[in-house]
This record gives structure tokens, sequence and C-alpha cells, in this order.
């Protein structure tokens, strides 16, 4: 299906279709490919790394021949990938699909990306390893609610949206804080900046929040079945890995680390991946539902793809319209 790739404005045009884990985003995005002229860009803060398979749901060798994924496999797992480096990789995809006259396709579950690259992304203040060292030395030796009480002094609007339990957050908002003078709270809402891109916005949610955890809990055993486990085992033996690296911090790497390293039995870091899972779903969804402008569809209907590329169409047909009458 042919399409205007920018209008009048010069501004370039893309999907998105967002969801919660387990949500079956994977499924309807390769039926869009073959429906419409889309190539995918993945949204997935870790299928960026390469090795990463079973644990991240990657899509498999089949699926990306038929469906090329851009941005997953970019990073060996013991590299840095940040929300900066993805709405720049994302910017130049979106422009050379859109320029190649197909429909640039972002999907995934990374909320935080997915915001970072449709309203822009503050310019705090680069990773201080000394302060932060320091930082983990007054932790040791005060404990994380003191820093926490500190934070709630400094920034207490973003506190009030933190745990004390919640360090590596706790950590880098202190970071802000001491870096540039001011509440990491006050330089989100500073950033009003855009990118020369229209979005249109698909959610794919349950309507029953217990048939997600029941997916999810199918998907896990799935990935069970298929090694994630060893998946694990072996990244950990790999001489630049260590369980701190962001990439071992994902839901599923994180606490089936914590069986290698002896903390707990095979049975009990699965039951953590479990809720660490659930949790996730939730946070997500807390995410979704202050989204402006998102479509939403029953992720679990039968035919969610078909309302969805219903949607779609509708949406391409406006688009073209204006695109001539400009």
């Amino acid at each position: 299906m042919a399409f205007p790739v920018h209008d009048s404005t010069n501004n370039f045009f893309a999907l998105c279709l967002i969801g919660p884990t387990a949500s079956g985003k994977t499924s309807v995005a390769l039926d869009l490919v073959k429906r419409f002229d889309c190539e995918i860009i993945s949204v997935d803060s870790a299928q960026v790394y390469r090795g990463m398979d079973v644990g991240t749901a990657k899509p498999n060798l089949a699926q990306l021949s038929s469906a090329p994924h851009r941005l997953i496999d970019i990073r060996d797992p013991w590299e840095s990938y940040s929300a900066g480096e993805f709405c720049s990789d994302a910017m130049i995809a979106i422009e050379e699909i859109s320029l190649s006259g197909k429909i640039p396709l972002l999907v995934g579950g990374t909320m935080f990306y997915f915001r970072a690259l449709q309203q822009g992304l503050a310019q705090l203040p680069k990773a201080n390893p000394e302060l932060r060292s320091d930082i983990d030395a007054r932790a040791s030796k005060e404990g994380w609610q003191s820093l926490y009480e500190e934070l709630s002094i400094l920034d207490p609007d973003l506190a009030s949206r933190l745990k004390p339990t919640d360090r590596q957050r706790v950590q880098r908002a202190l970071e802000i804080c001491i870096l540039s003078g001011k509440p990491a709270s006050t330089i989100h809402k500073a950033d009003s900046s855009e990118f020369s891109v229209d979005y249109i916005n698909i959610g794919l949610l349950p309507k029953n929040r217990k048939e997600l955890h029941a997916r999810i809990s199918d998907r896990l055993s799935h990935m069970k079945r298929n090694g994630l486990l060893e998946e694990v085992i072996s990244l950990s033996k790999l001489p630049k890995i260590h369980r701190n690296l962001p990439a071992m911090r994902a839901v599923g790497y994180r606490q089936l680390w914590q069986f290698i390293d002896g903390e707990c039995n095979e049975k009990e870091a699965f039951d953590k991946v479990l809720v660490a899972t659930r949790r996730l779903a939730k946070r997500q969804l807390t995410w979704l539902r202050s989204w402006h402008n998102l479509k939403t569809f029953d992720c679990f209907a039968e035919n969610v793809t078909d309302n969805t590329a219903k949607f779609i169409s509708n949406a391409l047909d406006v688009r073209a319209t204006k695109a001539r009458n400009s």
C-alpha cells in the first residue's frame, strides 16, 4: 500500500504497536507486515542484546527472515545502551524506512523508550562513576532509607514516586540533583522537545488481567522448556559478564542469576521470574493508562489483528486525503 511518507510540513509518519509483556505484539506485528508495506523497528531494551534470545522472547530466525526487525542484536550483553541512543537509532530507521516508501512500525513494551522518542528526552547529566561510588559508600554506612530521606528534601516530587528500596533510581536521582543542582523532576518537566514524526499509537491491552497472568505463566513455562536457564548460565560464563550489568538486570536474567550464585534453588528462581514479570506487566499497563491518543484493542480478542488493520487502513486513508489536499 502506497502512502505519503511525509506531509507538507515535512513530518514523517509511523505506527506504534505498544502493549505489556505477553500481549501478543509480535504475532500481530508479523501479520500487519503481510497486510501493509511495513518494516518493524523493535522497541525493547533487552532485545538489543546478542545472545539474549529465549528470555526476551526475541523473534526466531524464521520470523526475522520473513519480517526483518531493526534494533535487535545491536549490542553485546556487556555493553550499555541508553534511551538517548535508542532515540537516535530509531529516528534514523524511521527516516530510512519512510524514504524507501514503507511504513515504520515500532513494536515493543519498553514504555520509556516510546515516551522518550515521542515526547523528547531530558538533557540529564551523564553518569558519574566516582559520585556513584560515593553514594554507594554512604548507603553502606547510613542505609538507603537515609539517602531516600535526603532525596525527599532535594526532589520531593520524584521521591514520592519511588520507594526507599528502589536503590538504582534513588541513586540516579541523587546523582542528578548533585551534578545539575536541580531536581530531576523539574528537568523532565522543562523538556518539551518533539521529533518531526506523526505517531499513531495502538495499544494491545487485556480486558481480563487474569488472562494476561495466565499467558505470562504459559510463556515462562515455554521459555523454561526452551532453555532459558541454560541461556543465562551460558551468558554468566562469558569473561566480560557480571550480574550487575544493565543487560543482566532484565527480568528473568536477574532472578536466574540468583540461582547460579546459590542464593535460591531453581524453583524459587523461576517463581521470582514469574512474580517479576507480572509486576513488569502491571507497570506497563500503568504507563499505558495515561498514554495520550492511544487507540486500544483487546489483545486476546480473536479479531484483534483484523480490528487493528482496519484502524490502520482508515488512518492511512485520512493521511492520504490530507496529503492530496495540502
